[in-house]
């Protein structure tokens, strides 16, 4: 059974056939997926689905994107749903530099106040990161020498990881996992494919990030879970071992990070 540990289900574009597409996947062995926020509408949102639907669990956050109006308080609905049985990471959280939506002062500000509070909450988090590598590595790593016990060795995954193998080793080393999207199988992602085979079997996470980064051949439309077996085929290609074994391995890895039952 494969577990899609980031799709955004909750979004507008799956509102005509939410059901249908949590159906299809479970169809195509994809029991369990993890929602991340975005906002603390989001959050409320992904928690919601997550008490809706069996297998469905939800992380809950601010994403850099959304982070311009951040203030202190609003951290107080962000850790009273991390409470709640469903909620398994602080997410999507991190930097980003390429849309511009939030100065980086505010994107910083809130991606370490939210990792101050996944330490004192000990979840793992899910880390959003573009064109922001050296200053995301830099801040995880910081703040990995600082974990409780229960989060050493699972402080969280780099979400569709797309940065340089340097900053792969730097992740791996402070304890974090690596999640693959659909670029994985794209025609010209050879640079991606070469890292991700040299990433440790027990590091890798698989993801759609549904709805973007649809992965080939169903590139250009609207991604979702039933997907994930194309991302664990091309894995299993580049690592020598079967669709069936990679599947299995990804999903103890979720289970351990996320610690899903």
């Amino acid at each position: 059974m494969l577990i899609d540990t980031h799709c955004h289900l909750n979004f507008e574009r799956y509102n005509e056939d939410r059901p249908q597409v949590i159906q299809r996947a479970v169809d195509a062995g994809v029991t369990r997926m993890i929602v991340p926020a975005i906002d603390v509408s989001s959050s409320y949102e992904a928690l919601q689905l997550a008490t809706t639907y069996q297998g469905i669990f939800a992380a809950v956050g601010i994403h850099p994107n959304s982070s311009a109006d951040f203030q202190a308080e609003i951290l107080g609905p962000i850790e009273a749903l991390a409470q709640e049985g469903e909620v398994v990471a602080i997410g999507e959280i991190g930097l980003d530099y390429y849309w511009d939506k939030s100065p980086k002062h505010k994107q910083r500000w809130a991606l370490e106040s939210q990792l101050e509070l996944a330490a004192k909450l000990e979840l793992p988090v899910i880390i959003h990161n573009r064109e922001a590598s050296e200053d995301v590595i830099d801040i995880l790593e910081a703040w990995a020498n600082t974990l409780p016990e229960n989060l050493q060795g699972r402080a969280g995954v780099l979400h569709s990881f797309s940065a340089s193998m340097a900053i792969a080793q730097r992740a791996l080393a402070a304890g974090f996992y690596l999640g693959f999207t659909g670029p994985i199988t794209f025609k010209k992602a050879d640079e991606l494919r070469e890292i991700a085979s040299q990433i440790p079997l027990d590091r890798i996470l698989v993801e759609t990030d549904g709805p973007f980064l649809t992965p080939h051949p169903y590139r250009g439309k609207r991604n979702e879970p039933a997907y994930i077996p194309y991302i664990v085929e091309q894995l299993a290609q580049l690592h020598g071992v079967s669709p069936d074994e990679m599947g299995q391995i990804t999903t103890r890895n979720a289970e351990r990070l996320f610690k899903l039952s």
